[in-house]
């Protein structure tokens, strides 16, 4: 399969990658390495990376600016993107051509050729794995801004190692990136330092969840408690791990109001919660997986779910 996808980047001269909506260090780490990595080695091709930018993600890098004619006769990849509806920036569909490279569940096996295995820590991982082939077979080499990218997505989704998808290949591909010239402090700060009212949030929560006797534990954060600790929603992000140090807990679910919808954000230390996440329209990993609810009898209905996912 990478040979089949290098094979047909040397085919395009214009290429636009894509990532999900509400990106994470991966999506960001995925899209943007890829685009170095090509960039670097097809100087004389256009490479263009899609959606919208995420002030959070600063750190790692930022977007282009995709006009409506960059996507006549392009190339367009789309990374750790599950399905289409989650897709940043809908005009993907209207290149020539799509590769999908996700390690997400296939459930929506949407492309021209796709490259998805559910085995790797990361889409991050995968295109290191690209990578790998291109230089065996194209003498490919990569950047240290690459490089630097592909680490900070492995990193984030695997939760600095500590995450069941981290693998031996996981820390052998670690290992190979972090020999690259880029400051790994400076990275891991990005990633990981919080402003004093996010972490004001973060005791909140602590102070705040609950836990039913079945291990299910769950923290409804609503407007009015945003407001209060002058924390947006895209925020909260960084905190969603917060309640996996509670001994006795199996898994949990964060809710974040907004104006039309509350995000559902689920996580687990053992049972499979992206199936609840499918039930509610949203979907993801087997241990961390999101979703959508849209009243707060709703969200309620996902907590009585969670239940029964940990109490059987």
């Amino acid at each position: 399969m990478n040979s089949q996808i290098i094979d047909t980047i040397k085919q395009y001269e214009t290429i636009v990658i894509h990532r999900h909506v509400r990106p994470d260090p991966d999506a960001y780490g995925s899209q943007l390495g890829l685009k170095y990595l090509l960039q670097h080695n097809y100087p004389e091709k256009r490479i263009l990376a899609a959606g919208e930018h995420d002030y959070t993600l600063d750190f790692m890098d930022f977007p282009d600016v995709v006009g409506d004619s960059d996507f006549e006769g392009a190339l367009v990849i789309v990374t750790d993107t599950a399905n289409t509806e989650r897709v940043d920036d809908q005009r993907y569909a209207s290149g020539a051509k799509i590769i999908k490279i996700d390690h997400h569940p296939n459930d929506d096996a949407y492309g021209d050729i796709l490259l998805v295995d559910t085995n790797a820590s990361s889409a991050s991982e995968l295109v290191y794995e690209l990578f790998t082939y291109g230089r065996d077979h194209e003498n490919w080499t990569m950047p240290d801004s690459a490089a630097r990218l592909l680490y900070a997505g492995i990193i984030g989704d695997t939760g600095r190692f500590l995450f069941p998808s981290t693998t031996q290949k996981t820390f052998a591909v670690a290992g190979e990136l972090i020999k690259f010239n880029f400051d790994r402090n400076e990275l891991h700060n990005g990633m990981y330092e919080m402003d004093r009212n996010l972490l004001h949030l973060q005791g909140y929560i602590y102070q705040n969840f609950v836990m039913d006797e079945s291990g299910a534990a769950y923290v409804k954060i609503t407007l009015d408690v945003l407001k209060e600790f002058e924390v947006t929603a895209t925020e909260t992000s960084l905190l969603v791990g917060s309640l996996g140090n509670v001994k006795g807990l199996k898994a949990w679910v964060i809710f974040i109001e907004e104006e039309t919808e509350i995000r559902v954000r689920l996580r687990s230390k053992g049972p499979i919660i992206n199936g609840l996440a499918k039930e509610f329209g949203g979907g993801g990993h087997p241990m961390a997986s999101g979703a959508t609810a849209y009243s707060w009898e709703e969200a309620d209905r996902v907590i009585e779910r969670l239940i029964e996912i940990c109490a059987s």
